[in-house]
């Protein structure tokens, strides 16, 4: 079991973690302890609690406006997906269009080539 000693306004902490966490554990914990600084400052001495309290509910919006980002990404994402698929469609619409065009086209050269090749003088 791994453990982090953690310091937040002044106060520290001894905490527990999985093997190997140890550094994400230090790092969430500079990350809070960063807010409650901040906390501190604007707010003065208000109590370890209160401005605990505060950091977390600062992270916690934090993360309420990545988490909407998220699902606005998300929603984004599979509209483009949709737009793709509708493109894909058309695109091989306009393909088959274009052969069958080709076709005509193909047939058309191959009927003048043979009155060319029937009449080679143009009847002139």
């Amino acid at each position: 079991m791994g453990q982090v000693v953690v310091t937040l306004n002044s106060r520290t902490y001894r905490l527990e973690c999985n093997e190997g966490e140890e550094s994400h554990l230090a790092e969430l914990a500079e990350y809070i302890g960063a807010h409650v600084e901040e906390m501190r400052r604007k707010f003065g001495q208000v109590g370890d609690d209160r401005l605990i309290l505060m950091a977390a509910l600062v992270v916690t919006d934090e993360l309420w406006a990545l988490r909407a980002d998220v699902e606005n990404l998300r929603a984004q994402l599979a509209e483009a997906r949709r737009d793709k698929s509708a493109s894909d469609e058309n695109a091989r619409s306009i393909e088959s269009q274009l052969f069958a065009k080709i076709g005509e086209a193909a047939v058309r050269l191959e009927g003048l080539n043979s009155r060319i090749t029937e009449n080679p003088g143009g009847g002139h």
